[in-house]
């Protein structure tokens, strides 16, 4: 032994001398040698620790504990080791103390034992985690072995569950928080799913419940009790809500039921509990809940929402429950006054509730807008809007009610059927009678979906009957009401109903029969019974008022009548009877005071009332009042009971849509009137009258398809109005025709307004509109180039003013249409002759106001001699006489009309515009040999636009009117005008084009670029803009062709009676071919060709653009024509000539013969030309007296001298005609053309001496000119008839080269073909070869063009390569290219096909190729 207590001794002082080390191996090799060794464990653990290995140290103390365990020292060691450690071993720490802890109860030590406790727990409160500090509570807990030794010494078992639950509840809440903010930044995350998803995780894993149930089983004060008790209710409740559906949910909701039962059975004030109580009985009827229960719950939350809809509804006259017994009575005063007053303080309620209507409802919806949540307040209420027949707030708080059930049934898993199925009743039944028959098809869904939960539910069975009696399905409402009535037989108000449906039926008798047993079952004394009783002595009096329709008996005052009256004794506010009595008095009696009296009180009580309104409305309107009108409508529309539901057999009510619809239309609310009259066609879709005014607000509101449409819809019930006698048709003609009118198509219009007059020729408003169709059909006339309808419309114009004139000689429109007609023979001088002078005269005669035309009349000098002047005259004093009748009966025509418009300030200041206009237009038609810069007509037409806009000076065409007229008189007066207009209008491209010209003609080009800009982004479609851009471009660049790309375009977007434009356009495009090297296609020819005949006919007498129209007529080979024109011209030259003696008109003489020479020798008038072409070289002289400038001079007889040559050489005199080329081809200054044309003439002389110099001429003109192709190909033709080897060399390689360029023509590149052929086939032996050659040469470089397919398709005869030439030919013709018909006919005959020769003969019926390629086709065939 002494073996190892020595060693426990040497171990002892190595820790006491602080040499763990030693201490350390002494006590390993003791335990070595014994390994029981209890204080070697001991003292190996106690080193250890001092040498900080806690992990050896630990083991060291727990192989001791082992050997001794009830031996408290290696506890103690343990703990002390656990201790320096931290939380780390909280855990062992605990079950270490507890070990302790009982070793110190069996040595019954209590005070070492508390130490033990309480320094584990404070060490555990300071160091460790809060979910360590809530485990180290265990070991004072009840469930603990030292609970029962250390009672009355550690904490209450209350104090430390509360502790604990503390403790739980923030972590809880901590974890929560957590876990949802990091889930809800997920994709596709939805923060009420994640909410719930980690709830239920939490609340799985939590213990609170069974703390909260601890601290109520253990704590012994009732405060924390029932607090905990709350907790618990409310922690149960929000499990029960994130749990899903099942047996668990079940379970939970059980329990939180039965929580809330129990403190309602102990009356604790907790409000929840209460709420549950009461929300989840969820009674099939109010009566089956506990009164004292709700009234105990108004006593305990006063002020909360569901008490006050409580105690509203239990004083209420519908509460099922009895009435509170009356409060004993104190016999104490003094103590009664203080009882009194605490509970004034305390805010109590007393039982009895508010005694009024008012202060009932008032409560009851403050408490409903505090229980929100309530199911129960919900179904209250509706029950009590449902009494009070407030309809629409029973359908608004159902709707919500429905709602909530919904959702409370999702959250506690109780279906609340009953409340559901109240709730539904409720929102049916009130849907029935809110906004009916809207609502019906809703209500009867909501009904269906009753009675198949239960098919006897009376609500349901009522329902459906009345909605089929407001449908009037009366065989289903009757069924439907009796079996309710089976169902309720005592109930009276469900019999009169069935009563009243038998009479709608048509069973007046039987149901009057019914009504009256059932009338005597009504307490007349009972307020409640008051409505029911008035509306059964109403339905009776309807019952006698139909049963015997005769005026007498309707009259009688014992019959219908005195029901109705004793219905409004019943209830004075019964608005039915209202309606009855005023169709009494207005139908019977003739009292049309008591009658809207009594339609008015009707519709004042109930605007469902549809009779009573459309009488009251009908009285209205006839009085004009359509304010009133639009109320009484909209009113009737807004009840909804104009309207059927869908499906129902009940017939809609379109007179309020109609009414408003007419009462917007007055107040100029088109697109309000547009929908009023679209709902009342939709239930009335024949009403004529709706189709009329739909179309005429289309009309005003400018939908003019929309309109038309409408107004052929009421066309066709045309017939129907004419056989009812409800009103006349003609009125939806005329509004057609206007429509037509608006959108262009005049003719129909114009139809239409003839139709009108035809049963209607007294409408002078038809007639007038029919004037101002016609007028407007002549403009539009003008502006597309269809003169000769323009003047008929103008012709029918005038005719229609002259009979309407008699009656209507003051209309303004009739006036100003009269002007216009006139001013349309101004615009189209062509057809003046067919001015109506007589009729104009007649017209201007009607009435005695020659004072009336002597507007200005001492500044323009216009007045009624030259209009009424009578004569014969010779042709050209008669047109020009003419058009100074119309632009002066134009002007008298608009001074009437200013004086008809005397009265009307708007009328008149267009009066004096209109007036300006046609003074400026005398002024532009006046002839420019007698025109001043400034005539009496300009002068006048300044004074009427100043005049008119003294009148209206907002106007913006007035000041542009000013501005233009201006323009040469005062620049800066028309720029000020300009200024001013476009301020009033700063879009009007009109404006800025003026202000544009007028910038033009004072030479600034910048500021006139700028203005044109603007006019042309203001309206891109205006022509003149455009105009103005290209005189820019030639004034600024001298570009011509982008100028004629402006005029161009101006010229497509123009219209026809655009001046400017075709004079512009015609002249750019005629500089443009001769500008252009290249020959002009027909269809560059065509448009000009046409803009000049438009200008002929709007402007006969502009003599310079009937010239230019003559070359192009050339240019087309349209020679009989030229001829015809520049014979008309020279005629009207020479006489002018005479007359002036000019040197203009000498000058425009010479050039005008010879363009005539040139014409007639085209046209084979050889002795013509010659004749008028030596008048051309006699006049063009240069001693002639002309002002002909020298390149017109040398162009002029250079036409002149080829002209007379041509026409000699063509009559069979080529000596004479060399005469004339010579000096053609001097004054030609060596023109290649001239140069091959004396070559051919010298070449058709015949004799050597002119050949060679026909040979010396060609050969200087190609050194000359090596690019002219004619030249070269004459040199060939003459070297192919010479034979002349060397010179056919020199033209084949020039010609070859010529071949490969693309600088010629394809017509030339045919000819050069041609001539190489030639010279191949005249070459030597193998000329078919070499032919042949030549042709697969030009298909080689030129395969689009179809000489060569043509040529080797004749040679090979193959169907392929006629083909092919025929779909080159069609490639070639304009405007793709420039071949002839003859050429493209050559092509189609060549293929040998029928079909194709067909073709050949029409493309050119004049050519032998097509008929020889018919003729040979067909035979084939045969």
């Amino acid at each position: 032994m002494s073996g190892p207590k020595a060693a426990l001794k040497a171990i002892g002082a190595a820790i006491k001398s602080q040499k763990y080390d030693d201490a350390i191996q002494e006590a390993q090799k003791l335990l070595a040698a014994d390994p029981k060794s209890y204080q070697g464990s001991l003292f190996l653990g106690f080193a250890l620790s001092k040498q900080n290995k806690n992990e050896e140290a630990e083991k060291a103390y727990e192989s001791a504990t082992k050997l001794k365990s009830s031996d408290p020292q290696a506890w103690q060691g343990l703990i002390q080791l656990y201790e320096k450690q931290g939380s780390h071993k909280l855990e062992l720490y605990q079950t270490a103390a507890l070990r302790l802890a009982e070793i110190y109860q069996e040595a019954d030590d209590k005070y070492k034992c508390q130490v033990v406790v309480d320094t584990f727990l404070g060490f555990a409160k300071n160091q460790g985690t809060r979910l360590q500090c809530k485990k180290a509570q265990e070991i004072v807990l009840p469930t603990s072995p030292i609970y029962d030794y250390l009672e009355g010494r550690i904490p209450h078992p209350g104090h430390t569950y509360q502790i604990m639950a503390q403790i739980t509840e923030f972590e809880e809440k901590e974890r929560i928080n957590k876990d949802i903010g990091e889930r809800r930044t997920r994709l596709g995350a939805k923060i009420g799913q994640v909410t719930v998803e980690v709830k239920r995780e939490v609340l799985r894993d939590s213990d609170l419940e069974e703390l909260y149930e601890k601290i109520i089983d253990w704590s012994n004060d009732d405060e924390i009790r029932r607090q905990y008790e709350e907790k618990l209710l409310q922690r149960c409740l929000d499990a029960l809500a994130i749990l899903p559906p099942g047996d668990q949910k079940v379970e939970r909701r059980n329990k939180v039921l039965k929580l809330a039962n129990d403190m309602v059975i102990i009356k604790h004030p907790y409000k929840l509990a209460w709420d549950i109580a009461i929300e989840w009985t969820d009674p099939e009827n109010i009566q089956e809940l506990d009164v004292n229960i709700l009234r105990e719950y108004c006593m305990a939350f006063p002020t909360s929402g569901l008490a006050q809809v409580l105690q509203g509804f239990l004083s209420s006259e519908i509460s099922p429950f009895p009435k509170p017994p009356p409060s004993t009575p104190v016999q104490n005063d003094t103590a009664s006054d203080e009882s009194d007053g605490d509970e004034d303080e305390g805010g109590g309620v007393s039982l009895e509730g508010p005694a009024l209507l008012e202060d009932r409802l008032l409560i009851m919806t403050e408490g409903m807008a505090d229980s929100g949540k309530s199911i129960l307040a919900h179904r209250l209420m509706g029950e009590y809007y449902q009494f009070l027949e407030e309809y629409e707030s029973v359908v608004e708080l159902m709707r919500n009610g429905r709602r909530l059930v919904m959702e409370e049934a999702n959250k506690v898993g109780h279906k609340f059927e009953n409340s559901s199925e109240s709730m539904t009743a409720l929102l049916a039944t009130a849907l029935v009678f809110y906004q009916s028959p809207k609502n019906h098809p809703e209500a009867k869904v909501l009904f269906d979906g009753l009675l198949v939960r239960n098919p006897v539910s009376t609500p349901a069975l009522i329902g459906i009957g009345l909605i089929y009696e407001e449908e009037e399905d009366y065989p289903a409402a009757i069924d439907f009401l009796g079996r309710a009535l089976k169902r309720d037989s005592s109930n009276i108000r469900i019999k009169t109903e069935a009563a009243w449906v038998k009479a709608l039926s048509g069973g007046y008798a039987q149901g009057k029969e019914e009504l009256e047993d059932s009338i005597s079952k009504i307490d007349a004394k009972d307020q409640k019974m008051r409505e029911l009783l008035a509306r059964t002595q109403y339905r009776i009096g309807v019952c006698m008022w139909n049963i015997d329709t005769t005026k007498a008996a309707r009259k009688d005052r014992s019959g219908a009548y005195s029901y109705f009256l004793a219905a409004l004794k019943s209830n004075l506010n019964f608005a039915p009877a209202y309606t009855s009595l005023g169709i009494y008095y207005a139908d019977y009696l003739k009292d049309k005071k008591r009658s809207r009296k009594c339609f008015q009180k009707a519709f004042e009580l109930s605007s469902s009332e549809v009779e009573a309104a459309e009488r009251l409305a009908r009285i209205f309107a006839e009085q004009g009042e359509w304010e009133l009108v639009e109320v009484v409508a909209r009113r009737v529309v807004d009840s909804g009971k104009v309207r059927p539901s869908p499906g129902s057999k009940k017939k809609g009510v379109s007179w309020p849509f109609a009414a408003l619809g007419v009462a917007e239309l007055n107040k100029q609310e088109y697109a309000k009137s547009i929908v009023s009259f679209q709902a009342a066609l939709r239930i009335t879709p024949s009403d004529y009258h709706c189709w009329v005014g739909l179309g005429e607000s289309y009309h005003n509101s400018g939908r003019y398809i929309a309109a038309t449409k409408a107004f052929q819809h009421a066309e066709k019930f045309e017939h129907e109005v004419e056989q009812r006698k409800s009103g006349e048709t003609w009125f939806a003609k005329h509004m057609l025709a206007n429509v037509k009118r608006e959108l262009g198509d005049y003719d129909e219009a114009i139809e239409g307004y003839k139709g009108v007059l035809e049963g209607r020729p007294t409408e002078s408003g038809v007639a007038m509109a029919l004037i101002q169709a016609l007028v407007e059909s002549a403009w539009d006339s003008v502006e597309k180039g269809l003169f000769g309808h323009a003047i008929r419309r103008a012709t029918e114009t005038i005719d229609a003013a002259l009979g309407l004139v008699e009656s209507r000689a003051d209309a303004f429109n009739l006036w100003r249409a009269a002007g216009d007609a006139c001013s349309i023979f101004t615009w189209v001088q062509s057809h003046i002759s067919d001015f109506p002078h007589a009729k104009v005269k007649q017209l201007l005669q009607t009435g005695d106001n020659r004072s009336a035309y002597s507007v200005f009349d001492e500044v323009d000098g216009v007045g009624l001699d030259i209009v009424f002047a009578n004569g014969l005259y010779s042709a050209a004093e008669e047109d020009g006489l003419n058009l100074t009748r119309c632009f002066h009966a134009a002007i008298l025509a608009h001074k009437r009309a200013i004086h008809a418009s005397a009265h009307d300030i708007h009328a008149q200041a267009v009066a004096y515009y209109n007036l300006g206009w046609a003074e400026h237009r005398a002024h532009v038609c006046v002839s420019p040999e007698l025109k001043k810069k400034s005539t009496r007509y300009l002068k006048a037409s300044v004074r009427c636009f100043k005049r008119a806009i003294e009148l209206e000076a907002g106007n913006s065409e007035f000041w542009n009117a000013l501005g233009a007229v201006t323009s040469e008189l005062n620049p800066k007066v028309a720029q000020h005008s300009f200024v001013r207009s476009l301020f009033l209008n700063e879009r009007s491209a009109q404006a800025w084009t003026n202000l544009g010209t007028l910038y033009l003609l004072q030479n600034d080009f910048g500021l006139a670029n700028d203005a044109f800009t603007r006019a042309q982004s203001s309206d891109p479609d205006f022509a003149h803009a455009w105009v103005g851009q290209g005189l820019l471009a030639l004034l600024m660049t001298g570009d011509i062709k982008e100028a004629n790309l402006l005029f161009t375009h101006a010229m497509e977007i123009s219209e026809s009676s655009s001046l400017i434009v075709q004079r512009q356009y015609a002249q750019s495009a005629f500089d443009q071919i001769l500008a252009s090297k290249t020959p002009s296609s027909i269809t560059e020819l065509v448009q000009p060709l046409f803009a000049l005949n438009q200008l002929q006919t709007m402007a006969p007498t502009d003599l310079m653009y009937q010239h230019l129209s003559t070359l192009f007529l050339e240019r087309i080979s349209d020679l009989p024509s030229a001829v015809v024109a520049l014979s008309k011209i020279c005629t009207i030259v020479e006489a002018d000539y005479e007359v002036s003696e000019s040197p203009s008109s000498l000058s425009r003489f010479a050039l005008a013969k010879a363009d005539l020479a040139r014409s007639q020798l085209s046209a084979r008038s050889y002795p013509e030309a010659i004749d008028n072409g030596e008048t051309a070289l006699q006049l063009s002289a240069d001693d002639a007296g002309n002002e002909l400038s020298a390149e017109a001079r040398q162009k002029c007889r250079l036409s002149a001298h080829l002209t007379v040559g041509l026409a000699h050489y063509y009559s069979g005199e080529p000596e004479t005609a060399l005469q004339y080329f010579l000096p053609a081809l001097e004054e030609s200054n060596g023109n290649p053309d001239a140069f091959c044309l004396l070559a051919q003439v010298l070449w058709a002389t015949g004799d050597e001496d002119s050949r060679n110099k026909a040979r010396d001429r060609l050969f200087d003109c190609v050194e000359d000119h090596p690019e002219h192709v004619q030249s070269v190909l004459l040199l060939g033709i003459i070297a192919i008839l010479d034979q002349d080897s060397e010179s056919l060399e020199a033209v084949t390689a020039s010609l070859q080269d010529t071949r490969a360029t693309s600088t010629i023509t394809n017509r030339e590149q045919g000819q050069v073909g041609e001539v190489l052929r030639a010279i191949a086939a005249l070459s030597g032996s193998n000329d078919e070869k070499e032919v042949l050659a030549e042709v697969q040469t030009d298909i080689f470089l030129h395969p689009n063009l179809p000489h060569g397919w043509g040529c080797l398709a004749e040679i090979e005869g193959d169907e392929y390569t006629a083909e092919m030439a025929l779909k080159t030919a069609l490639e070639a013709v304009p405007p793709r290219g420039e071949l002839e018909a003859d050429d493209l006919s050559r092509a189609f005959g060549g293929t040998g096909k029928v079909g194709d020769a067909q073709r050949a003969v029409m493309f050119a019926p004049w050519g032998n190729e097509g008929w020889l390629s018919l003729s040979g086709a067909l035979s084939g065939r045969d």
